[in-house]
Order: structure tokens, then C-alpha cells, then sequence
């Protein structure tokens, strides 16, 4: 039984599915071989992920491969109802509704994970995490999952170096189609998107403070950039900082960032990059934002016991009233700003990441009952035959090494 808004927003969630399927041509042609060859016959697979056109196309595609899906998202505000309500018309089996309590959104995961899946798609770690602690008896027929987020990998880490991992977990975020461009090129646009479009301010010439430089900060800092502002990236990794700095941002400790910035972005996947000691130094008009799987980079808790006061101060920004008067303001209750507050990453960075996923599943599917009980890096010919079908997608050529060069190279 389903658990959606309305069945009658079926009709405008077909519309946005239909958008992003024509501007995801890899993953349009998975579709057409799943379609034929049925790699997932007579298996369940439940997904957890952003619920938005992007994820709804993945759910389609896998179902073309023969799968039974259970679907549910991976954030109250990034689903969206009429998404949620397109996939339901269409016969798949759908919890998820925007603005689901926390009660809500760990129901909704139980009730896909309850029909005892063979594959997850999991985004952030909250599938497997409910799988290993509320359905033990379920793990035995799990042939494996895939993990989108670096947050998630985190988790599976934790998890596997305790020896509690219950099932193999392909590390999807770490294949270069995935992080190299999801990561870097889809989090920059779709961050500064969000937020210009919430806020409708400008950024040029503002100060936007960056916490953390790996990919996806790197991505947030670059278009930022290129947008007219004054960077500024904090770090806690000697490394990372050394790239910022060579990539000609100020390097400074967010005591000292948090002094000048005008927009903040938490981009590190760690908990209380903006906390109290740092809402007491911020200027008055300050807009916070965090672009991190998890709503912990900036601590809500803090902020809410430090204001005297708070309003809406427009959709999706809330304002909190400090007790000198300045005003902080955040983005989506400092969920992930770029589904929280926008559609996500555009539809051609998803098509690469999403084809990983789609063949990742597949490569569960063939290998089972032969993979360790461990995080699995994706393979490698899995990376390079999305590569080489985007590049096909584009109409890009490249050149083929002769039998000398791999010799010589010793490939």
C-alpha cells in the first residue's frame, strides 16, 4: 500500500520524468539493454534516495531490468509529491511524502525494507543502518547494495572495521563517473542554484565562506568563483587546505571566517562545522547553508537555544533573532540546500551517476553468493563503460593506444 500525497499529482511528476529521461541518454540505453536481457528478474529492490525526477527515471529503469521496486526517499524535503505520485500511478509500490516527520521518514523505511529486498540503493547509509538493526532476518537474502554518498561510505566503513557489516555495499560515490562529476560539477551548480534561487540575492562581491575542499567543496568554492565571489575556504586536512590555497582561495579557521562571511556553505560531511562559538562572531544578515547528506553540519540545536526569537523570513529561509538583534538566517532548515531548496543536480551530471548505480545493481545481481561481506569499490570496466557511453552521448571521439603503447605502458 502506497503512502504518497495525492494520486492526482500522477500527471505534472510524468511531466518532469519525461524532461530528465530525454536529457539522460546513457541511461536511456541501460534501459533498452535491461529491457531485453531481465538482470533482475524475480527480484525486490528497495530505494532510498532523493525522490525527484532524476531518482523516479533510475526506479524505471531498474523495474525495466525485471525488478520489483519498493521506493522511498532519503530527505522529508527533497521528495517531491507529485514524483512520488507518478511512480505509484505507474504500479510501483511508494512511501514518501515532503515534509515527513522524523516518525514518518524511518516508517517509510521500514515499510519498503519490510517486503525483504535483494538489492538496496541507499543514499547516506539510513536503508542499511535499518536493514542490519530492524530486519536481521532479512540480511540472509541480500544479495548486496549500493551506497550514492560519501556519507553513506562513511557509515559502511564504520560499520565493516567493527565487523557488523551485513552484506556486501558497492562504494558508488567513489567511482570516478560518479564523484569526479556528481561531486564536483553537479553539487557547484545545483548548490548556487538553490540558493539564488531561494534568496534571490546576489553573490557577486559578497564573502562565501566554503567549510571543507574535497570534491564537492571544490565545486561549490569554483562556481562561487566564478559567480563574482570573495572565497573562503576553511579546512581541518593540511592537504586539502594546501589545494584551496593554490587554487587561490583565502585558507583561514572558520573563528576567523565566520567573522566576514556573507554566505556560508558546509560541505564536509561531519557534524558542527557551524556551531555556537561561531553564530556569536557572525555579521547580521548572515545566510548559512549546508550542502552535506546529513542536517548536522550547522547546529541547529545551538542556534535554536541562542535566538530569542524566530520567523519565516521567506520560503524555505528562517530567520533567527539573536539577543544583540543581528539576524542569521538559514537555508531549509539546513537539510541539503540543493534538494531542500532546488531540484538537485542537473539531469546530465545524474545520467553518469545514476548509470553507475544502475550497473553496479546489475553486478550484484550476476555475482551472488560471490561477493565478500564487504565495502566493494566499483569495478572498473563498470566506470569506464559509462565514460565511454557519455562520450559516445556527446559525440566525442578519443584515441585507442596501439599494442606498442600498452607494452610499453604494461597495460
Amino acid at each position: 500500500m502506497n503512502e504518497i500525497r495525492d494520486i492526482a499529482l500522477a500527471p505534472s511528476g510524468e511531466t518532469k520524468i519525461a524532461w530528465v529521461r530525454r536529457n539522460m541518454p546513457v541511461l536511456r540505453g541501460i534501459e533498452a539493454d535491461f529491457a531485453r536481457e531481465k538482470p533482475f528478474a524475480g527480484m525486490k529492490i528497495a530505494l532510498s534516495v532523493h525522490l525527484e525526477a532524476k531518482t523516479a527515471y533510475l526506479c524505471r529503469v531498474l523495474a525495466a531490468g525485471g525488478a520489483e521496486m519498493y521506493v522511498t526517499g532519503s530527505n522529508p524535503l527533497s521528495t517531491q509529491d507529485d514524483v512520488a505520485a507518478a511512480l505509484a500511478a505507474g504500479g510501483m509500490e511508494v512511501h514518501a511524502v515532503y515534509g515527513a516527520s522524523e516518525e514518518e521518514y524511518f516508517g517509510h523505511i521500514k515499510n519498503v525494507l519490510s517486503h525483504g529486498p535483494n538489492i538496496i540503493i541507499d543514499d547516506g547509509g539510513d536503508l542499511l543502518e535499518a536493514m542490519r538493526t530492524d530486519f536481521p532476518e532479512l540480511c540472509r537474502d541480500v544479495i548486496g547494495g549500493c551506497e550514492e554518498t560519501t556519507s553513506g561510505i562513511h557509515r559502511i566503513r564504520k560499520l565493516a572495521k567493527a565487523g557488523q557489516l551485513p552484506f556486501t555495499m558497492v562504494e558508488v560515490n567513489d567511482a570516478d563517473c560518479k564523484h569526479l562529476f556528481d561531486n564536483r560539477y553537479g553539487t557547484g551548480q545545483s548548490v548556487w542554484d538553490a540558493i539564488m534561487r531561494t534568496t534571490n540575492l546576489i553573490v557577486a562581491g559578497k564573502y562565501v565562506v566554503v567549510n571543507g575542499y574535497g570534491w564537492c567543496g571544490k565545486g561549490v568554492a569554483l562556481r562561487a568563483k566564478g559567480l563574482g565571489a570573495k572565497v573562503v575556504v576553511t579546512e581541518t586536512d593540511p592537504i586539502s587546505a594546501i589545494e584551496a590555497v593554490m587554487d587561490g582561495y583565502e585558507v583561514m579557521p572558520m573563528r576567523d571566517a565566520a567573522r566576514i562571511g556573507e554566505i556560508f556553505c558546509s560541505v564536509t560531511g561531519c557534524k558542527d562545522v557551524m556551531g555556537a562559538e561561531h553564530f556569536a562572531l557572525m555579521r547580521d544578515g548572515a545566510i548559512l547553508s549546508n550542502a552535506g547528506h546529513f542536517n548536522v553540519e550547522i547546529d541547529m540545536e545551538a542556534l535554536e537555544k541562542m535566538a530569542v526569537r524566530k520567523y519565516t523570513a521567506r520560503h524555505n529561509i528562517t530567520a533567527y533573532v539573536m539577543p544583540d538583534g543581528r539576524e542569521l538566517f538559514v537555508l531549509g532548515e539546513g537539510r541539503l540546500v540543493n534538494l531542500a531548496c532546488g531540484d538537485g543536480h542537473p539531469a546530465e551530471i545524474m545520467d553518469m551517476s545514476f548509470a553507475i548505480q544502475a550497473l553496479s545493481a546489475e553486478y550484484l545481481a550476476k555475482n551472488a553468493g560471490k561477493l565478500p561481506c564487504a565495502p566493494l569499490t566499483v569495478p572498473r570496466e563498470i566506470d569506464e563503460a559509462v565514460a565511454r557511453r557519455k562520450l559516445a552521448s556527446l559525440g566525442v571521439e578519443i584515441d585507442t593506444m596501439t599494442t606498442e603503447q600498452k607494452d610499453y605502458m604494461g597495460i
